[in-house]
């Protein structure tokens, strides 16, 4: 057999494809040795074509009972048992024990289903029907063996959870923020949980039914320029700076706090932290961080050292957090201690060598030396899940229907907590990205680490489950990033260009039925962030499992003249936005403000390619100028040719209205463009091109809702979402 059939025919079986459909239609081969250096990241042996193939043999070698099977309603309830032909079946029993506690048991030869035995098949037998949503564990047991064989069971719905007003057929609107561009006179330099409270209040009363945020996952307390919320060190655990300082209850017991905020030196320092214009990450940390640690101490005397209902009450959070609550605090407390040292320490692959993991022998003698620190950050941890549970709680108190809605990145940071402590989840040698594209002829390599899904389906999806549980929590939606994931991933090699990756495939119906089962545990609506170049298959797969999909307003054109789709006809089960955080506001679309900063960056070298974008946009601004006005929401005044017309609050509000009119179940809507404001919050493809994540709002928080045309926009949103709604 040649190398290079081997090496396809162990890269099928591993899920990996050798070719791929590209965003210019036809097919793309991808190269041997990408296939290779993948299949090593896995876990295969590639030194050679026999290696490959006992590599291969071994790890798709059936068990006799699978690690885990799921189940969604209506499916059959049956169980795989890798019999040899000379097994007896009457040699074999099952017991079931429920999540519930129950257990039930019986022959597996009562209930064999099929015997295929004969055509190198399994023995199925059947499990009772009715069995409960939820995490079972199933023994089957063989005679004069000591082991049983054990297995995760797992029974989901058939789609997500949405709330009743969506399932009656209500829509809703709400603004998508970047939580720390929130400007206010209390915040200590970048939008806050409190900020938050104030902001789910203000759009509670005027109609909105959610407030969705960035992902606010932890990042480095240690190396606050590392701000990106796309790629933070755990996805599991929370921002700290995103903590309002004044409101936790130990501030205000605090006579050491109070006295060192309320001095002018720092209190100037605030001043100043809250009038820039850019969030300075690192001054935020300075001040939250020099109080912050007082705070603590306050607790530790008034609480943990008296054993009070509030100390209880942190340990129950601390006890329910487990390994991964430790690995947080741990690597946020190692980090400190030795970026104090060393400012060049700004992930764990510059940390001293002994330093390089949770389990080395040095990490758990600095755990055993610095306890407190340790139990500083799982105290911070806390207190941030504290205040964005009191955010979701006002929400549900306003009578919003969703509340708060949050973003789960696709990946973490291949420098922070989660791969400092992995496992075995995440594959190290390799990162995630996307294919080349029009937009990005070169594709894009994120640096983050894939989920290894060989490993999730030997522990029964357990990382996945975490993970989802963590951010599910405190939220009535939650958005997930590049959906598409679900079904595959773009590996790239570790080091490679993105040019040099393949599609690798994840096991799509398990990922989607375990998400539907999560969402309704949470009461939590899902909406799947798929933009770009999107599968076939995927597309029915996400609608029948209740996943609200993502429509931006610019891209929604059809394919046959290019005009641009009415609103009306956008899917039901959709969220529709003019904009995203990964694209100029509104009035930086359409004034091209964009592609002249990509200008001045250097984005675009070739003159005729930045010529033809300049085409382009013009030509999409008059095919939106007609379809508005072609249904009629076009104000009076604003004229015809879109060459000659500005954005102004008029226009802005039109095309607001006229996607808040149409059928989407979600409308979402940025404070930028009620703000009138030009720069955007990230421009892809740049990192030190451009200050990213740090551009906050224009206006402070208090200020917005004073101004009498963003009311009266939030009241004609409400409407046109209640007309929708009758439609």
């Amino acid at each position: 057999m040649q190398t290079s059939s081997v090496l396809h025919k162990v890269a099928k079986q591993a899920n990996l494809a050798d070719s791929y459909k590209s965003a210019w239609g036809d097919e793309a081969k991808v190269s041997d040795e990408t296939l290779r250096r993948l299949l090593a990241s896995l876990g295969y042996d590639v030194s050679s074509d026999e290696a490959l193939l006992a590599s291969a043999e071994k790890i798709h070698q059936p068990e006799l009972l699978p690690n885990v099977a799921v189940w969604r309603d209506g499916d059959a309830a049956e169980v795989m048992l890798n019999l040899a032909n000379t097994a007896r079946i009457g040699d074999f029993s099952w017991t079931l024990r429920l999540e519930s506690g129950e257990t039930l048991s019986g022959s597996v030869a009562e209930q064999v289903q099929r015997d295929e035995r004969d055509n190198d098949g399994a023995v199925y037998f059947s499990l009772p029907q009715t069995l409960p949503w939820g995490y079972h564990h199933l023994e089957v047991t063989r005679k004069r063996r000591k082991a049983p064989y054990v297995m995760t069971l797992i029974r989901t719905p058939r789609a997500c959870f949405k709330q009743p007003v969506l399932e009656q057929g209500q829509k809703v609107w709400g603004p998508s923020i970047q939580l720390y561009t929130l400007r206010s006179n209390h915040n200590w330099g970048m939008g806050d949980f409190g900020d938050l409270k104030q902001l789910v209040s203000d759009i509670a009363s005027r109609g909105g039914q959610f407030v969705g945020l960035n992902p606010i996952h932890a990042l480095f307390p240690a190396n606050p320029e590392s701000a990106s919320p796309y790629s933070p060190s755990s996805r599991r655990w929370l921002n700290i700076l995103y903590i309002d300082v004044g409101s936790v209850p130990e501030f205000s017991l605090s006579a050491e706090a109070q006295q060192q905020v309320g001095s002018d030196e720092f209190q100037a320092r605030l001043q100043h932290a809250r009038d820039a214009h850019w969030v300075n990450y690192s001054e935020v940390r300075a001040l939250k961080m020099s109080v912050l640690p007082l705070l603590f101490a306050e607790f530790k005397s008034r609480h943990l050292d008296q054993n009070t209902a509030r100390a209880q009450a942190f340990l129950n959070f601390v006890e329910l957090g487990g390994d991964s609550l430790r690995h947080q605090a741990a690597f946020d407390a190692l980090h400190q201690h030795l970026r104090e040292d060393d400012e060049n320490s700004w992930g764990w692959p510059a940390f001293p060598e002994g330093y390089r993991h949770y389990t080395t022998e040095q990490t758990q003698a600095f755990i055993a030396e610095h306890q407190a620190e340790v139990q500083l950050f799982m105290y911070l941890q806390w207190i941030a899940d504290c205040q964005i549970h009191e955010a979701q709680a006002l929400a549900e108190e306003k009578g919003m229907s969703i509340g708060l809605y949050r973003d789960l990145a696709v990946g973490v940071s291949d420098a922070g907590s989660e791969t400092w402590a992995d496992e075995g989840n995440l594959v190290l040698d390799a990162s995630i990205g996307a294919p080349p594209d029009v937009l990005g002829p070169l594709g894009q390599n994120w640096g983050l680490p894939p989920l290894n899904p060989n490993a999730l389906m030997k522990t029964g999806y357990d990382a996945y489950v975490q993970l989802l549980r963590a951010n599910m929590n405190h939220c009535g939606a939650l958005r997930i990033d590049h959906v598409l994931g679900l079904l595959r991933l773009w590996w790239i090699p570790k080091g490679e260009k993105a040019t040099e990756g393949a599609y690798l495939y994840y096991p799509v119906q398990d990922m989607l039925a375990i998400l539907a089962l999560e969402s309704h545990r949470h009461q939590c609506s899902v909406i799947g962030e798929d933009l770009g170049t999107v599968p076939d298959e995927i597309v029915d797969l996400l609608r029948d499992a209740g996943v609200h999909s993502y429509k931006v307003f610019f891209f929604e054109t059809s394919e046959t003249d290019g005009g641009y789709i009415s609103p009306s006809h956008y899917a039901a089960q959709s969220m529709a936005a003019l904009c995203t955080h990964d694209m100029p506001t509104l009035r930086g679309f359409w004034h091209c403000d964009d592609l002249k900063m990509g200008e001045q960056l250097g984005l675009y070298p070739d003159a005729a390619q930045l010529q033809g974008l300049f085409n382009d946009r013009l030509k999409s601004k008059q095919a939106i100028l007609d379809s508005v006005r072609w249904h009629g929401l076009l104000p009076e005044g604003i004229g015809h040719d879109a060459q000659y017309v500005p954005m102004d609050w008029h226009l802005s509000e039109a095309l607001q209205l006229h996607l808040g009119a149409g059928s989407s179940a979600l409308f979402s809507v940025q404070l930028e463009d009620w703000l009138e404001m030009d720069n955007p919050v990230n421009i892809p493809g740049t990192v030190d091109e451009y200050p990213n994540w740090r551009r906050k709002l224009s206006v402070n928080l208090e200020d917005i809702f004073y101004q009498e045309k963003v009311n009266h926009l939030a009241g004609q949103l409400t409407r046109a979402r209640a007309n929708a709604s009758q439609k």
